[in-house]
Order: C-alpha cells, then sequence, then structure tokens
C-alpha cells in the first residue's frame, strides 16, 4: 500500500513539468510583481508559506488572506462564502495577479473569488485536484494558468500544488 501512494506522489509531481499550464504560471509570475493566494485549510496554509518565500526570494509583494482575525471578522460580517470575494475587493486590482488554490476545486469560497475575478477581469490562475471537471477548474475561463493534479487524494493534491508554486524558486 505504502509503495502505491509513493507512486502516485512522484508521478503527479513528475506531471508538473509536462503539463502545459507550468510555463503559463512561471509567465504570470515573472509579469506581476503583486501577488495575492488565497485557499482554505491545509491550502491556507500552503498560501501563506509560498506568499513569504515570493516576498523573501523575489521580492514579489506577496501575501495571503490567513490573519485570524480579519478571516473571522470578514466571515461574521460577510459569510463564510463571501469571506475571500470581499477581501478580493479591497485588495485586488488589474496589476496584482490573484492565485486561487482548492484541492477539490468546490469550495464555494473560491468559486465565488473565480466569479468576481472573471467579471472584473482582475488577472488570476486556479490550483486544483480530485475531479477533472471540478467547478472551479470549469468555470475559469479566463485564468492564466489552470493546474489540475489527477488524485484525489489531499495530502497527494495539497503537496504537489506547494511544489508547483515554489517553482521558480
Amino acid at each position: 500500500m505504502k509503495n502505491k501512494i509513493f507512486i502516485e506522489y512522484t508521478g503527479s509531481v513528475k506531471s508538473i513539468v509536462l503539463n502545459k499550464e507550468y510555463p503559463k504560471y512561471i509567465n504570470a509570475f515573472k509579469k506581476y510583481k503583486r501577488i495575492i493566494l488565497i485557499g482554505n485549510g491545509g491550502s491556507n496554509s500552503i498560501a501563506s508559506h509560498i506568499s513569504q518565500d515570493m516576498t523573501k526570494f523575489f521580492k514579489k509583494k506577496a501575501f495571503s488572506f490567513s490573519d485570524p482575525s480579519m478571516l473571522t471578522c470578514f466571515i461574521n460580517d460577510f459569510g463564510m462564502s463571501n469571506a475571500y470575494t470581499q477581501f478580493l475587493k479591497y485588495y485586488t486590482d488589474k496589476n496584482t495577479l490573484v492565485i486561487l488554490i482548492s484541492s477539490s476545486g468546490q469550495s464555494k469560497n473560491i468559486i465565488n473569488c473565480v466569479n468576481y475575478l472573471e467579471k472584473n477581469k482582475f488577472p488570476y490562475g486556479v490550483l486544483t485536484g480530485f475531479n477533472n471537471l471540478n467547478t472551479v477548474r470549469t468555470i475559469s475561463k479566463n485564468a492564466l494558468f489552470n493546474f489540475h493534479v489527477k488524485s484525489k487524494k489531499y495530502g497527494i493534491v495539497e503537496c504537489v500544488h506547494q511544489i508547483f508554486l515554489h517553482g521558480p524558486i
């Protein structure tokens, strides 16, 4: 059983360099000096970690929506499914790349972010996993990159997302 999991991990990691979305991500990363990363749970931890590395190693103005007091304030005032969208309304503009991370691609708050970014024509990219036809992936018509991990295991999807995002680092 352990070997099967390891084989799935390594296969998923290998798929990054073969994926047509990876060069698109690298181009977007190089183009934008300001980057917002958003995710739920483990994906929020990845967003926070990657934003620090982007700032430290590349001098990007990168940040994530992970401040506990602001998160709980926005969740209380705007509801869980609208908190991230409200954050984007305050902090996003045409010169900011937004990276949305959703393992399942079914998170309502991330779906709402895609709808907001599409409507306002703001630059963004998405990282998902699980079902290839998940909602975040399929509604992201103007995403600069739309990377999907072919796995239904959170651990694999989250680790591959982190490796993908570390690409330029």
